[in-house]
Formats: structure tokens, sequence, C-alpha cells
């Protein structure tokens, strides 16, 4: 039997019954509420609604438990939430990683059910930035504290600790952390104790790497690293760090398995990448072609490294790369360790490129492997110019050349 919108009555609630040719029945009520009844006699309520052009519902409870009159009364709430441009079962969702606390949670505990609600979507290596951060600099303080007592003054007091070792960086990423772990609670009304605690830590600006970016000086840095004494593996690393100024992480581990010598192309597997992990995951490659000097040194290198995969193979261990400290070491020996970071050969080719060999801007970007936001400032572009890169990373390669015959 059909029913009428709006004329359900719990007597007729409680008689229902499934259809024995049925695999479920619908009892509807008004405005999309209905009693879905089972075989079995089991009898929920559901409320059916659309959301992002999509038809969703969301479950109100079992008839044994939920009232028609309540029913009703949990539909209104949901759909005051629909109205409000909100999705019914994303906060349900979200209430129910909440409602998973303690009823009075110390602060580890919420920042600890925030981290693992986030892990799964970020790198491996931001994740566990993120954890020891959290248990060097805000657990041995904040960690056993009631959440809902915690102060805004003690949160101060803690990152004003990071900050007198220096580390005002740090200090600006705990608070971030903070902010996060009680937007984490925000729907069980624990209040922001964060705000206003920002205008009271020391500024933080986000430090450049340092680079030299004068073709003279740059010049002088090149003369300089053709007469290092070092072994050949770091000279290797620190004759190409400038040619193909790709990121430390990057040139360090680099294989021969990644380098295509006919097709003169390095190939970096995205999940090498320095991105989010979707991205590492299933991002693209990142390609840099190599130029004749480039293609001449790794040709050079290659009789002393043995049966390594690793390019520049550790001093002591074949089965692992050189460390990151070895090539800023080696500037630092050239007396150039102030001005020029390893990293900083980004800086420096980018704006050489640009302002000496007019190189347009997309293409640079590309080959820096930086997301570019688009015209909109919406979505990313994601032209690899591998076509056009090839020349300039040739034509970048002999203007060094140039530099250092100057």
């Amino acid at each position: 039997m059909d029913y009428p919108d709006g004329m359900l009555t719990d007597p007729l609630c409680k008689s229902a019954l499934c259809p024995a040719d049925k695999k479920r029945h619908r009892l509807y009520d008004a405005e999309n509420l209905y009693l879905e009844v089972l075989p079995s006699g089991n009898k929920s309520w559901f409320w059916k609604y659309w959301f992002e052009g999509k038809e969703k519902r969301a479950a109100i409870g079992s008839y044994s438990k939920v009232s028609l009159k309540n029913a009703r009364i949990e539909r209104d709430r949901l759909k005051q939430q629909h109205q409000a441009g909100q999705d019914p079962n994303s906060i349900k969702k979200l209430l129910k990683q909440t409602r998973s606390l303690p009823d009075d949670p110390t602060f580890s505990t919420v920042a600890l059910a925030w981290y693992k609600n986030k892990e799964a979507g970020w790198s491996i290596e931001h994740a566990k930035r993120t954890l020891r951060q959290m248990e060097r600099d805000l657990f041995p303080v904040l960690g056993t504290r009631p959440i809902k007592e915690l102060t805004g003054l003690e949160i101060l007091q803690a990152l004003k600790k990071v900050e007198e070792r220096g580390a005002i960086e740090t200090a600006d990423r705990g608070l971030m952390i903070c902010r996060q772990v009680y937007d984490f609670v925000a729907l069980d009304q624990i209040p922001d104790v964060t705000r206003g605690i920002k205008a009271k830590l020391q500024t933080y600006r986000g430090k450049n790497f340092p680079a030299i970016t004068d073709p003279k000086r740059f010049s002088e840095l090149l003369k300089a690293i053709d007469l290092y004494h070092g072994g050949i593996v770091v000279k290797t690393a620190l004759k190409l760090a400038p040619i193909l100024f790709q990121r430390p992480q990057n040139l360090r581990t680099m294989r021969w398995s990644q380098i295509d010598f006919d097709e003169q192309l390095w190939t970096i597997p995205a999940s090498e990448m320095k991105r989010t992990l979707e991205g590492k995951e299933n991002g693209q490659s990142h390609y840099v072609p190599l130029p004749t000097q480039a293609i001449k040194l790794l040709n050079e290198l290659k009789p002393y490294i043995g049966n390594s995969e690793y390019v520049f193979r550790g001093e002591r261990q074949a089965s692992k790369p050189i460390s990151d400290n070895s090539v800023r070491s080696a500037l630092y020996s050239l007396g150039f360790g102030e001005s020029q970071s390893w990293h900083g050969f980004r800086a420096s080719a980018r704006t050489m490129l640009a302002e000496q060999l007019n190189e347009p801007i997309e293409h640079l970007e590309a080959q820096l492997a930086h997301a570019v936001k688009d015209a909109n400032g919406t979505s990313y572009n994601r032209a690899i110019y591998i076509k056009q890169r090839g020349p300039i990373m040739q034509r970048w390669a002999d203007y060094l050349d140039e530099l250092k015959g100057k």
C-alpha cells in the first residue's frame, strides 16, 4: 500500500511490511523523508536530497529508536544544513571522527587524531616532519592538558620556547599545526584559543636560498668549481648543479637507469618529486633535457662508479648516494658557501636565463618543475614544453662556458 506524502502515522509505520517479491519497501512522508522496510522486518528512516547534482540519502536511524515525530525533526535539521550549502553526510562523517575522541580529550589525543585523519593525503616526508615537530615542540608542554582547558597563553609560551632557540620558521609552523588541530574539533564547540597568537610571535618571512645572479660573480664561481680538488664524484655533482639546476635531493639521488644517453634525457619519477602524496602517486614524471656538456660529464664519471645504481655514489657505501652536505661543504671550501647554496642554483639559473638570455618564463618554470597557475588562478598549467626546453638547456650550458671564458 502507498501512502500520500505527510500521511504516515506511527501505527502505519509499526505495521508496515515488505512485500515478499521486493528487496525493500519505502513509505514516504513529506519532503523526501521515508521509512525503508526490509524483508527481515528491519525499518530505518532516511532523508533523500541532492548535492552537487547527485542524489544522496542521509540515514536518520532505525524506527525502533526514532519515532515518526523525531524523524521529522531530524529531517528539518538536515534540511537546514543542506539549505546552507552543506552536505549533511559530510558533516556527519566529520562529527563521527571527532566523537570518537574521549569525552575530555587532551591536546595530544586530538592532535594525533587530526594527524591520522590527514596523514593519508600527505607525502611521507611531510607526515614525518609534522609528527616529529608535534612530539618535540608541542606535546612535552601541551600534550597532557585537556584541550577544553588549554589557553592561548600556554600555546604562546610553548611556541616562544621554540623561538628562543632561533627556530622562527619552526615556531610559525607550530602555530599552523595548532590552528588545524582546533579546526578539527570546531564542531564540538571547543573555542579556538590560537587567535591573536601570531601577532605575538616574531614575524617569519620565508628565507630565500643564497644565490648569485650577477653574471660576473657567477663566472668567478664557475671558475672556482673547475679548480675544485675534491673527489671526482662530488666535483661532477658540483659541475652539474649549475647546468641542470634541479633540486639537490633529485640531483644527488640521480640513477643511471633514469638517464637516456641516446635521447639526452633524465627522467625523474613522480614519486621522487616535491609534490603531494596524490601527485607522487599519480603525477607525471619530470623530464630534464641534458645538454652535451652534461652528457660528457656523466660519461667521464661512469668508470669511477662501479656497479652502484647511483650516479653520485656514496664514498663509504655504493648502495647509497652522496649526502646532502657534500656539495654544500664543497661550496664553502671554495669560499662561496655564504653567497651560493646548492638549492640556490635554481634561482641563479632562473634569473639569468630570463634576464640575460630572454628565455620565456613558462618554459623556465617547467624546467624547474614548478606548478604554474593559469590566468584564472584556479587550475594549473601542466604543459611540460619538452621540445622547447632541450634547446634552452643547451643555450644555458653554452652560456656558462662563455662565462668561464671571460
